[in-house]
């Protein structure tokens, strides 16, 4: 499982024209599913997200957790995470989880976020999306497990 990780001041997903998933302060998680990955490992990455320290207390420093802010989050489902463009000019994505395989897993990495106690906005599976932020500093992680 991949995660790239932003914090944002507002992020938002628009399918077709209709606003589906939008967030204020919080993350933008781009997240991606591979072959191997189990519920042992969504558990790890939920515990992992929402633990992380990322927004400034009163002193400027990454002392503050996502609930610490009221923040929220916004899930978006991106395979492209598993592209490999090491060979060539158009990048192979044959270590992506096919949709059978990543679409319980994304819906069981939110489930498993939601069970943290953060509010959850989400993209759609599949759909293509435009994604839209505003980054809160520059703040992006990769987060793999």
């Amino acid at each position: 499982m991949r995660v790239l990780l932003q914090r944002v001041s507002s992020a938002s997903v628009t399918i077709d024209g209709r606003v589906v998933g939008q967030i204020g302060r919080g993350y933008l998680l781009l997240v991606g599913f591979t072959h191997g990955d189990s519920d042992a490992g969504l558990d790890w990455m939920a515990d992992k997200v929402h633990g992380l320290r990322l927004f400034p207390d009163a002193d400027g420093k990454m002392n503050l957790g996502i609930e610490d802010v009221g923040g929220a989050m916004l899930v978006v489902s991106q395979f492209t995470l598993y592209g490999d463009a090491q060979k060539g000019r158009r990048p192979s994505f044959i270590d992506a989880a096919r949709p059978e395989q990543a679409i319980p897993l994304y819906e069981a990495f939110i489930g498993k976020l939601r069970e943290r106690g953060v509010t959850v906005e989400t993209g759609e599976f599949g759909a293509m999306m435009d994604v839209a932020l505003v980054n809160d500093g520059p703040v992006t992680l990769w987060l793999e497990k």
